[in-house]
């Protein structure tokens, strides 16, 4: 077989990647945030706070790429950072009211995405399943 960038499965994810980043950009315009900060907020919604290490593990992020990002959710006062009174070495992250606001604005973000993709409930739980597992499979082999 012929080496053609239409054949690599990484071209493929990077492509439907890039054009997911394009459709998420206009909706979250509105929201006044970027995918990255979006990702923070979805997790501070559902997990409340949490500390920048539990952040950047849950998603996948280091710390060179998550403090610059949680230092603009500050200054536009979404959220807060504060030392950990329990391990000084540990900073928290939390929502501020104007951050635990923002979800009922967000809340339509994941339906606008499905429509826009074109997929079905259905056939957005098994994209998942597979994704995870490529995931899952890639981490071990990159061990």
């Amino acid at each position: 077989m012929k080496l053609s960038v239409e054949n690599l499965v990484c071209f493929d994810v990077h492509a439907a990647s890039r054009a997911l980043d394009a459709v998420y950009r206009g909706v979250l315009r509105e929201l006044g945030l970027t995918y990255p900060q979006y990702l923070v907020m979805m997790t501070l919604w559902e997990r409340g706070s949490v500390t920048v290490k539990e952040l950047g593990l849950a998603l996948r992020l280091d710390s060179g790429t998550l403090s610059p990002l949680l230092k603009r959710l500050e200054a536009a006062g979404l959220v807060r950072r504060e030392r950990s009174a329990a391990d000084e070495r540990s900073v928290l992250v939390g929502l501020t009211p104007e951050g635990e606001a923002l979800e009922e604005r967000a809340c339509d973000v994941p339906e606008h995405i499905f429509r826009a993709a074109g997929l079905e409930p259905a056939e957005v739980a098994e994209l998942q399943r597979t994704l995870r597992r490529v995931v899952a499979s890639l981490d071990a082999s990159s061990r």
